[in-house]
């Protein structure tokens, strides 16, 4: 009898469908990709979602799901085996936090790489996609139209002129620094990959590998990220490996935690005192914006500002949460590591007040809200 078959609705420029269709092979799940274009979106996702938005994965049973981190959650329920989510308190911690920073801070670099230095190569793909079979002179100008708000969103999320040479030189070194630890292992926490792994495979498959400027730059001074990519898009033995023994964190990966809790963590503590100042002037929204204006960010010294994304939150409420709620012993143990990592503004963050998610948004949890 043939095994029951995924539907994944995404792209190979999509920062997120990256990060699915790397947990779909790993996780070995008989999938079909289409790639998202004008007819796809017309006929598929708006009437399954909604909104234009992928990555949406079609379940054998017809249930449509839609957000990276989610997507891969509904998976894990209904295929526990070979678990992406560490069960230890240290490894469970450094997977979480890996995939904030993935999916939300390495957006910076990704958008800034891509629109800065790929721009032409970004434009002609996005008039591929939607128009597969158009002209090449077709492609260049729909995409100029698609790509438009895309380019737009680099400056929007901190990539200004005067910070272009404070992103490359944090993002060149973060690459040195994985490269250090894929050198050593094959991914984050061991012989299998965990959330983390598959929160920075979105930006640095899509974005980082593919793009040609970003790509030849990561081959040339990372070829063990390099490696790790390939390894991660087309695993060589799914559904094999193992955490490392006794909650062990590599001694390779506290330089790249040091660096999140240092650029991104002061960040989203700015954020948050900014939303719960908008939510204590705004006492009967539910509904949140997608943007609630722009806030100063440090980077290598220079200070820039980005867009306030209230959908940041949730996905810190993932990692938050996976503390908050931990034992007294397995608190314990994951305090030495933030202890390592210098975490001590993640150790005592002030919660913004609670969001849940929507589709590319969030609401606000407020007592007595209908859900």
């Amino acid at each position: 009898m043939q095994n029951p078959t995924y539907r994944l609705y995404g792209a190979q420029i999509s920062y997120y469908s990256g990060k699915v269709r790397a947990y779909l092979r790993w996780k070995n799940l008989p999938f079909e990709e289409t790639q998202a274009d004008v007819s796809t979106y017309r006929q598929i996702i708006l009437p399954r979602v909604g909104f234009p938005v992928i990555p949406v994965v079609i379940t054998p049973d017809d249930v449509a799901l839609q957000d990276s981190s989610c997507i891969i959650d509904a998976l894990e329920a209904r295929h526990p085996e070979t678990t992406v989510y560490p069960s230890t308190p240290r490894q469970r911690l450094a997977a979480l936090l890996f995939e904030l920073y993935g999916d939300e801070w390495l957006l910076i670099p990704a958008m800034h790489y891509r629109w800065h230095h790929n721009r032409d190569f970004a434009i002609r793909a996005f008039g591929e996609l939607n128009a597969p079979q158009a002209s090449p002179d077709e492609h260049l100008a729909i995409g100029t139209k698609r790509a438009g708000p895309f380019a737009q969103s680099a400056v929007m999320l901190g990539a200004e002129p005067h910070m272009h040479e404070a992103i490359e030189t944090s993002y060149e070194a973060l690459l040195r620094e994985l490269d250090q630890h894929f050198a050593i292992h094959p991914y984050l926490l061991g012989s299998c990959p965990s959330i983390g792994d598959f929160g920075l495979i979105g930006p640095l498959y899509a974005h980082q590998y593919r793009d040609p400027y970003s790509g030849e730059l990561m081959r040339r001074i990372a070829p063990h990220v390099a490696a790790w990519v390939e390894r991660m898009q087309d695993p060589p033995a799914p559904q094999t490996g193992e955490f490392l023994a006794d909650d062990e964190i590599p001694e390779t990966l506290i330089p790249i935690l040091q660096r999140m809790m240092r650029e991104q963590i002061p960040e989203l503590q700015d954020a948050a005192r900014v939303f719960e100042e908008w939510v204590a002037s705004h006492p009967q929204e539910q509904a949140v914006p997608r943007g609630i204006g722009l806030h100063p960010f440090d980077l290598e010294g220079v200070r820039g500002q980005r867009l306030i994304r209230p959908y940041s939150f949730w996905m810190l409420q993932r990692a938050r949460d996976a503390y908050v709620q931990m034992a007294p012993t397995e608190r314990q143990a994951a305090d030495e590591l933030l202890a390592r990592i210098d975490g001590a503004g993640f150790k005592g963050f002030q919660d913004p007040p609670r969001v849940e998610r929507d589709i590319l948004s969030v609401r606000l949890q407020r007592p007595g809200a209908a859900a």
